[in-house]
């Protein structure tokens, strides 16, 4: 499909702000800035507090909330939840507390997966963390869409922070991805589902696994920044400053390499402020 024409935002343009658990939502944030390339942009990264998904529901939200009302006070219009276990725990809690804020998440791409098998395909394979595939959104998302379809889910404990601690390119995530995606490989998958914004650092890792055949790797990213685009093109110009600003509370250069690597010059990132932690 061809992507929607980018609104002519003007001067000034509407500012987005995008959180994650740490790198993943770079993934999201390269997407926004294709879509958007006018926009202003804050991207928070949450990596001192990751993973998010081998947490429990209160502790997602509660970070959640502590990223929102931080990327609100710097001056985000819309915030984006670049975070698919924030999203399936906490964007409801979210959309209650600031009812005046629109908020974009992030889902797996179960409904474009499945839409596209055909007969002859193998099952489709969805590659998520633990808390992401045990929540209830994601239970209401895989029974509307695949009740009655082969879908493998492969739960992936640890592959997030290996990415947040040793990069995506380290010899020990790469082993752990191999071991992960050994089940659905052994199975016959034709399509993956890239359940964290995390996965699609590993996408060229991922496809080397399989081998040829290659699945097809659906990563949700564009459509999530598609949304953003849409309603960005209804809010008023801010005063912002400088057009990408980026805080972590983990490793600033990791980040900015990563985001390198995703196509975005990030020249300095700020510390993210401390708030009152929350218990694991």
């Amino acid at each position: 499909m061809k992507p929607a024409a980018t609104p002519d935002l003007g001067s000034p343009a509407p500012c987005l702000g995008v959180f994650d658990s740490g790198l993943g939502g770079l993934t999201v944030l390269a997407a926004l800035r294709r879509r958007l390339p006018r926009a202003r942009l804050l991207y928070a990264a949450d990596s001192a507090y990751a993973p998010y998904g081998e947490r429990d529901a209160a502790y997602v939200i509660e970070r959640s909330r502590v990223l929102t009302r931080f990327l609100l006070a710097e001056g985000a219009q819309l915030l984006v939840v670049a975070c698919n276990t924030a999203t399936a725990l906490a964007i409801a809690e979210l959309r209650r507390e600031w009812p005046g804020v629109p908020f974009v998440g992030i889902e797996p791409a179960i409904k474009p997966a499945l839409a596209a098998r055909g007969q002859a395909d193998g099952p489709v394979g969805v590659l998520a963390t633990p808390a992401t595939l045990g929540s209830d959104r994601f239970r209401t998302l895989l029974a509307r869409h695949g009740a009655d379809s082969p879908v493998l889910l492969q739960p992936c404990p640890g592959l997030a922070e290996a990415i947040e601690t040793r990069g995506p390119q380290d010899p020990a995530t790469l082993d752990l991805l191999r071991d992960l995606c050994a089940p659905l490989k052994a199975a016959g998958c034709t399509r993956v589902v890239l359940g964290c914004t995390h996965y699609p650092l590993l996408a060229e890792a991922i496809l080397r696994v399989f081998g040829e055949p290659a699945p097809q790797l659906l990563d949700p990213a564009d459509a999530v920044a598609a949304q953003a685009a849409r309603l960005a093109g209804e809010l008023p110009g801010c005063a912002a400053a400088a057009p990408l600003r980026a805080w972590s509370n983990g490793d600033a250069q990791l980040l900015r390499r990563v985001a390198a690597a995703c196509g975005i010059a990030i020249d300095t990132v700020l510390p993210l402020p401390e708030a009152s932690p929350v218990s694991a």
